[in-house]
This record gives structure tokens, sequence and C-alpha cells, in this order.
């Protein structure tokens, strides 16, 4: 296969794994917003008022308020990221019968897959959006070393958590692959998120 055939191969099996749950995720995040934000204020209103005037100050929030988008990206990230890795897998009788997980672009049976691209890919946004998030409420350092330490923390922990509740729940197959992959696209958006911090300030 040359370089062209495999990278157009790559992309189209990327694009197709990102773009079934992009509109499901991003309704979601909506809905979730929606009621987490709005539902409280709107509790002595009719049910119809409500929503109507929920929905109007919805779309105000999304327009004037910094915070809020960041929160909104963030969740719209993490429904993502459930979505591929929880939300739609088949159930495993044998969670652990592939613990080494797929490092490259070919399964054991050889199946082709971008589960690396994807592992890192979703993981990237993430630690982005938590700490572009973190940014409205929070006055912690933006130094490299803290940013990347808290990145390789979060992103370990945040992938190990997953890979728990797939052995747990026995969706999927626990890998230590994906944990590795994961941490990895965690360090790069960590690493984004430091340059942008430091060309924002500037």
């Amino acid at each position: 296969m040359s370089m062209y055939a495999f990278l157009r191969k790559t992309i189209a099996h990327f694009l197709n794994a990102i773009y079934q749950p992009f509109l499901f995720a991003l309704v979601l995040s909506v809905f979730v917003m929606f009621f987490v934000l709005y539902l409280e204020k709107y509790k002595n209103i009719k049910v119809k008022d409500r929503i109507v005037s929920g929905l109007k100050d919805w779309m105000k929030m999304f327009k004037k308020s910094v915070k809020f988008r960041r929160i909104f990206y963030f969740v719209f990230i993490v429904i993502m990221i459930l979505f591929k890795t929880l939300l739609v897998r088949d159930m495993s009788f044998n969670p652990v019968g592939n613990v080494v997980g797929v490092w490259g672009f070919y399964r054991h049976d050889g199946t082709f897959t971008t589960e690396i691209v994807e592992n890192i890919v979703l993981f990237i946004p993430f630690i982005f959006f938590l700490f572009f998030m973190l940014e409205t409420t929070s006055k912690k350092t933006t130094k490299f070393f803290a940013v990347m330490g808290r990145t390789m923390v979060i992103s370990f922990l945040s992938s190990l958590a997953i890979e728990m509740l797939q052995l747990f729940l026995h969706l999927g197959t626990w890998q230590l692959s994906d944990i590795c992959f994961n941490t990895i696209g965690g360090i790069i958006g960590g690493l984004i998120y430091w340059i942008s911090a430091k060309i924002r300030r500037k």
C-alpha cells in the first residue's frame, strides 16, 4: 500500500469514527448545559414558558459568557469520549482478552483500525478545554512543568478510569495501549494549552 493510499484510508476511517457521535454529543451537550444551569432558575415558571425563556437565555449566555462557552466545549468533548469508549460498546465476555492492546494500524486479525489516532486525538481537546475552562475559576500558575505535570496525571487517571469502567461493565476490552495513547494525546493537549496561554498573556 502506497503512503498516499495509507493516509487516505487512515483519514477516512478516523473521520467516520468521529462523525458518528458528533451530532449526538452536540445535542446532548446543549441539553446538559440547559438543565444544569437553568432548571433551578425556572422551576416556578410554567413548563412552556420555562423552556422558551431558558433557550433564549441559553443563547444569550453562549454569546456573552466566556465561562459558559468553555464549559460547553468541555462537556461536548467529555460526551464524545464517553460515546466512543462506553456508551456504544458491545458487551464483552472476556474484557481482559487483549490486555496489551493495539499498537499499530492493524489488529491481530489483520483488520485495519485507527484506534491509535482516535485515542490520541480525543484526549487533545479533553485536556486543552479542561484547563481552558478552569482558567475562569483558577489562579494556578501556567509554568511549563506545572502544566505538563498536571496534564500527565489527569490524562493517565482519566484513561485508567475509563478502562476500569470497561473492565467492570464488560464493555470492550481493557488495553494498555489505550491508556498509553490517551496519555500521549493529553500531553499534546497540555502543550497546546500552555503555548496558547503564553501567547494570550502576551
